[in-house]
C-alpha cells in the first residue's frame, strides 16, 4: 500500500475555513480520511483515542480541558467527541485568543448535545468530509468541471477511460482512502466488508450508547441496500425485515436508522423545493443513500462479477456512486445536491443548487440507450420551473457510464462520470 498523502478536494475548503474562523469541525464517516487531511494542516495533534493516553485525556477534559488545548496552532483534536467538554473549551479559547485558525476538530460520531453545550456559531465552522470521488482516486479524467458547467465555460469534449468492468470494481471498492491506495485489487475489495463489520459490531452502538444486535444491523443495512436510490419509507423497510424478524418494531427500526445517520453511514438525498409555474405538488420524501456505494455493495455481497450479471442492481448502485461524487464536487463550490419528484410522476435524479441560487439538473443513466429520453425529461423539467423565481438552469446534464462527453443539439450535456470533477 502506498502511504503517500493523496490531495483531497475538501482540503481547499478546510484551508479557507481556517482563515475565516477560529476553529473548524470536520465530520464524516469513519475511515474517510478526516484525520489524515487534518494532520496535513495541523502543527500539533491530540489523539483522544490514543490507547496510552485516552484515560488521562478524558480525565483532564473533565477537570481542566484547557490543558489539552495547549500546542502549536492549528491544533488538531482528533475524535474530540470522546470528551464533549472540549467543545465549550475550544469555543472559549477562540473567544479569548481572538485569532483564526486555532483548532481543527474531527469526529465520526455526532455527539448527543447537552444543555450547557454552546452552539459554536461564529467560532466553529463545520464541514462534511466524504469518501474519495473518482477524480480523487484518479478514475476520472476530470475533463468536465462541474464549476465550469455552472459558469458556462465547460469543455465540450471529453473521454472516459472507465470500462463497465472498472465501474463495477470502483463501486465495490468504494472511495475509502485505504482502498484507493491499495495496489492489490483483491485486498482493496475487502475494505468495505471490514467497514461493514465495524459498523455492525461496534460503531453503531457508540452512536447513542444503546447496545444493538449486530445481526439486526446487518439485516437493516441489507434492506436499505435493496432500496438504495429509492424513496422507500420506514414502513417498507420494516415489512422487508419482518420476513425474518417479526419482533422488530418501527420504533426500533427508526432508532437503528437514526444511529446510522449519527455515524454518517446513512445519508439520504433530500427533495428539491422548486418554484414551479403550475400548482403541481412536489413530493418531499428523501431518497435512500449511503455515504459510499460500497456499503450497499458489501451489504448485498455484490461482487464486481455479480454486478456484471445483474444490471438492475448495478444501475441503482451506479446512481448512488454518481450522487456520492456529485456531493463531493458540489460542496467544494458551495453547493448541495437534491432529487426532484412531483405529483405527475416526473422524477429527476439530481438537482445541484449553489448558495447563490444558480442550479443545474442531472439525470443518471448508465448506458447510452436511455440518453435521449433522459434529455427530454430534463427539458420538460425546465418548462415546469418558474424561471422568473428560480432562474434559468445553468446546465442540464445526463450523467452516464459511457465513454464520450459532448453537448447535444438541444443543449443538454452528456457527461460520463469518468470525465467529471469539481
Amino acid at each position: 500500500m502506498d502511504s503517500k498523502y493523496i490531495e483531497r478536494i475538501s482540503d481547499g475548503k478546510l484551508r479557507l475555513l481556517l482563515q475565516a474562523k477560529g476553529a473548524v469541525l470536520i465530520e464524516g464517516p469513519k475511515w474517510c480520511g478526516k484525520t489524515r487531511s487534518a494532520e496535513e494542516m495541523a502543527k500539533s495533534v491530540l489523539y483522544m483515542h490514543d490507547p496510552d493516553e485516552a484515560k488521562a485525556n478524558i480525565l483532564t477534559a473533565k477537570t481542566k480541558p484547557s490543558l489539552l488545548l495547549d500546542g502549536e496552532t492549528p491544533r488538531l483534536l482528533d475524535e474530540w467527541q470522546a470528551a464533549p467538554e472540549l467543545w465549550n473549551a475550544v469555543r472559549f479559547a477562540v473567544d479569548k485568543r481572538r485569532k483564526n485558525g486555532q483548532f481543527i476538530l474531527t469526529g465520526s460520531v455526532i455527539p448527543t448535545r447537552t444543555d450547557d453545550m454552546h452552539t459554536g456559531t461564529g467560532r466553529i465552522a463545520r464541514m462534511k468530509m466524504r469518501t474519495m470521488s473518482l477524480f480523487e482516486t484518479q478514475d476520472s479524467t476530470g475533463e468536465i468541471s462541474l464549476g465550469a458547467l455552472f459558469d458556462g465555460k465547460a469543455k465540450t469534449e471529453g473521454r472516459s477511460g472507465l470500462s463497465v468492468e472498472r465501474l463495477a470494481f470502483v463501486i465495490n471498492r468504494g472511495g475509502w482512502p485505504a482502498a484507493a491506495r491499495e495496489r492489490s485489487e483483491k485486498v482493496a475489495l475487502t475494505i468495505a466488508n471490514d467497514y461493514l463489520e465495524a459498523v455492525a459490531n461496534e460503531d453503531i452502538s457508540k452512536a447513542d450508547g444503546i447496545e444493538k444486535n449486530p445481526d439486526r444491523v446487518k439485516s437493516l443495512l441489507r434492506s436499505l441496500s435493496r432500496n438504495i436510490s429509492s424513496e422507500a419509507r420506514t414502513a417498507t423497510i420494516l415489512n422487508d425485515l419482518a420476513v425474518n424478524d417479526e419482533a422488530l418494531s418501527q420504533t426500533t427500526v427508526d432508532q437503528y436508522i437514526d444511529a446510522l445517520k449519527k455515524i454518517f453511514v446513512v445519508e439520504d438525498l433530500p427533495a428539491w423545493s422548486a418554484s414551479l409555474r403550475s400548482k403541481y405538488a412536489i413530493r418531499t420524501t428523501a431518497k435512500r443513500h449511503f455515504a459510499d456505494p460500497s456499503i450497499a455493495a458489501a451489504s448485498l455481497r455484490a461482487t464486481p462479477k455479480k454486478l456484471l450479471s445483474d444490471f438492475n442492481t448495478f444501475g441503482f448502485l451506479f446512481e448512488s456512486l454518481c450522487i456520492r461524487d456529485l456531493r463531493v464536487y458540489a460542496e467544494s463550490i458551495d453547493g448541495s445536491v437534491y432529487h426532484y419528484r412531483d405529483k405527475s410522476g416526473m422524477e429527476i435524479d439530481a438537482v445541484i443548487e449553489l448558495a447563490d441560487g444558480r442550479w443545474g439538473a442531472a439525470e443518471i443513466k448508465m448506458g447510452a440507450g436511455e440518453i435521449e429520453d433522459a434529455a427530454e425529461n430534463l427539458l420538460a423539467l425546465k418548462k415546469k420551473v418558474d424561471i422568473k423565481k428560480a432562474g434559468e438552469p445553468a446546465f442540464l446534464m445526463v450523467l452516464t457510464g459511457t465513454e464520450y462527453a459532448f453537448q447535444m443539439e438541444n443543449g443538454v450535456w452528456v457527461v460520463p462520470l469518468g470525465c467529471l470533477r469539481n
